[in-house]
């Protein structure tokens, strides 16, 4: 459930994102996943194409840079990187 919750906030923050930027849709989201987020990139996956349903970035394409740094700062982050929108 901790992943659920997660994403709902990512979804929530990209959408704010967008709606700042007068965007109609949002098209692309380029996410980095931390090795140690407790959460694969396929798992990931799975529950933004649910949290999103419903949302301005329902149907965007998901780019994921998994991090296999352990050492990396990073490393237990999920970090927004670019977000594409249409106006």
């Amino acid at each position: 459930m901790h992943e659920f919750s997660l994403i709902k906030d990512l979804i929530r923050k990209i959408s704010s994102i967008a709606l700042e930027q007068h965007a109609s849709k949002v098209i692309g989201v380029t996410i980095k996943l931390g090795v140690l987020s407790h959460i694969s990139p396929d798992h990931f996956r799975e529950h933004f194409i649910h949290a999103s349903h419903g949302t301005i970035a329902e149907g965007a394409r998901l780019n994921i840079e998994f991090m296999t740094d352990v050492t990396d700062p990073q490393s237990q982050d999920v970090l927004i990187q670019n977000i594409e929108v249409v106006d």
